[in-house]
């Protein structure tokens, strides 16, 4: 028996994305011609992965079968993400 505070929500179930899924090897060469440094190429895209994780949308359209770090590739490869020089959290 439910309390009479709780209302039930029969939304939409979220798609659910592995970040475990490898990454694909010809986005990452395409990211890394925009992001030369891969420490740096990692950390950006290790970022945007935990972003993914907590919820947030991808910029990019994507398959449910995409990974979150194909995801982040992609949208740096599009340009939707870029790292800000100088930026500390």
């Amino acid at each position: 028996m439910e309390p009479d505070n709780i209302i039930p929500f029969d939304g939409p179930e979220p798609v659910h994305r592995s970040s475990a899924i490898p990454m694909k090897n010809d986005l990452v060469e395409k990211a890394s011609e925009i992001v030369s440094d891969p420490l740096v190429l990692i950390n950006l895209v290790s970022k945007r992965v935990a972003q993914l994780n907590t919820g947030r949308a991808p910029l990019v359209d994507a398959l449910p079968s995409t990974g979150f770090a194909d995801i982040a590739l992609m949208e740096i490869i599009e340009g939707k993400i870029k790292l800000v020089e100088g930026s500390e959290e």
